[in-house]
């Protein structure tokens, strides 16, 4: 890993836990989840949650209500560790 991928992993620790933890929660195989972090526009940590294909709909919920409820509470987090964050959702591959 390089150095700067390292710094970027180190950004967030609160927002990663706190979505690694909602997506776990959600989730019937948490197994598949994960977070990774990479760097964003404008200067954001971007967080992508994977989740197995058949949790899709359970991170989602209808309409994206629950995504969108995801997305605030980890921008909070966020805000917390003093950067500005945006979540994506991914299915395992």
């Amino acid at each position: 890993m390089t150095e700067a991928n390292e710094s970027v992993a180190s950004l967030a620790p609160t927002a990663q836990q706190v979505l690694h933890y909602i997506g776990t929660s959600l989730s019937q195989n948490s197994d598949a989840v994960s977070v990774a972090v990479a760097e964003g526009e404008d200067n954001k940590v971007k967080l992508i949650l994977t989740v197995d294909k058949g949790d899709m709909g359970r991170v989602i919920g209808r309409h994206g209500k629950i995504a969108g409820a995801i997305r605030a509470v980890v921008r909070a987090a966020a805000a917390k560790d003093g950067v500005d964050a945006q979540v994506e959702i991914a299915e395992v591959e």
